[in-house]
């Protein structure tokens, strides 16, 4: 990671340590109407579930072939182990995959399925980002990107929600806690409230937890978080869960506004050690996956981040972060915050 104003680090100093296993492609979600494995009988082609392998297929070509692949050490996954998990899951919800695994997968949730490879996929992406941490907290450099799928921002310590089971991030987070890490920060930018990291902290004062997200309140019994301003944390973690809920429609201006007005002097006052990010492409304004809210071209959000690096929406992960600078020349373009001092762990989610 650079600090700002210096130039981009060569290739020869491993500046983004991306963490990947094929084994995650296994991860079948399926087709049917959108999200809903449904096939109503009249449809000539089944779309595919929006959470499907061909994003992170481009993702890691892009990250291979594209521009940036100079810049890029690539390091293999593995699996999370059962007390890895309860670090920040309980046992009965992890017995419950476990035995749904075991019975030849169903849906946990809306949306949410657990197929045959699924539950396989999922330890591949909680191991994959824990080693991801490990690798910034044993000091072999200042910027880590977990690649992983399923994603993770929506799982609660006994509850799936969202296409996520494990929460890779909440893993991270309590990783680098139990590490010695005095206060971590989780910077969530996907279009959806990251949920299920915030109720992992919600009573911590050891945690920063802020999400930048449409303004779209709970969806069910899996989501019952609202994502509203007033979530502001309990007992010791109050005032600790910063939620910046946004019209749809904000752009690359509201979002710079957002994080140089709310979100870096919240972090400049916490003062963490670690950075974690949580990097949703649903807010791109390049995105289209079918409907939750119904909401427009981008019916998942429509909250219209470009991507400034100009590729695909697959290359938002890089393009269009404040942390992450697609190339030499775009770092000082992009939002240079002070906080891109401190040791990053990037995820990448829907």
């Amino acid at each position: 990671m650079s600090v700002p104003g210096q130039p981009f680090p060569t290739s020869s100093t491993g500046c983004i340590h991306v963490f990947w296993h094929e084994g995650m492609l296994r991860h079948d979600t399926g087709r049917g109407v959108f999200d809903t494995g449904i096939d109503p009988g009249f449809l000539e082609v089944l779309e595919k579930h929006p959470e499907n392998s061909d994003r992170v297929r481009n993702i890691v070509s892009i990250l291979k072939r594209g521009p940036i692949s100079p810049h890029v050490s690539w390091h293999t996954g593995r699996p999370a182990n059962i007390p890895e998990l309860l670090s920040f899951h309980s046992q009965g919800y992890i017995n419950t995959l476990v035995e749904a695994d075991k019975n030849g997968g169903k849906e946990i949730c809306g949306g949410t399925f657990l197929n045959p490879g699924s539950f396989d996929a999922a330890l591949l992406a909680a191991g994959t980002t824990l080693s991801a941490m490990k690798h910034i907290l044993d000091g072999h450099g200042k910027l880590a990107y977990a690649l992983v799928r399923p994603p993770g921002h929506h799982a609660q310590p006994t509850q799936a929600d969202g296409y996520c089971f494990f929460n890779n991030a909440g893993l991270a987070v309590q990783l680098a806690l139990d590490s010695g890490c005095r206060k971590v920060t989780v910077i969530d930018i996907d279009v959806h409230y990251g949920n299920g990291t915030a109720e992992g902290f919600y009573r911590s004062d050891k945690v920063l937890t802020v999400s930048l997200h449409m303004n779209h309140g709970s969806w069910g019994p899996s989501h019952p978080q609202t994502g509203t301003v007033d979530e502001l944390g309990e007992g010791e973690g109050f005032g600790y869960n910063l939620n910046i809920p946004l019209p749809n429609g904000t752009g690359d201006k509201g979002y710079e506004y957002a994080m140089r007005e709310l979100v870096a002097p919240a972090v400049q006052k916490f003062e963490p050690d670690v950075i974690v990010l949580v990097i949703g492409q649903d807010s791109s304004a390049m995105y289209e996956s079918g409907t939750k809210s119904g909401l427009l071209r981008d019916k998942n959000g429509m909250l219209n981040f470009t991507n400034t690096g100009g590729i695909t929406r697959d290359y938002l992960c890089f393009s269009s972060t404040p942390f992450l600078p697609p190339s030499p020349s775009d770092y000082t373009h992009n939002l240079s915050l002070p906080i891109c001092k401190q040791n990053v762990v990037s995820l990448n989610t829907l």
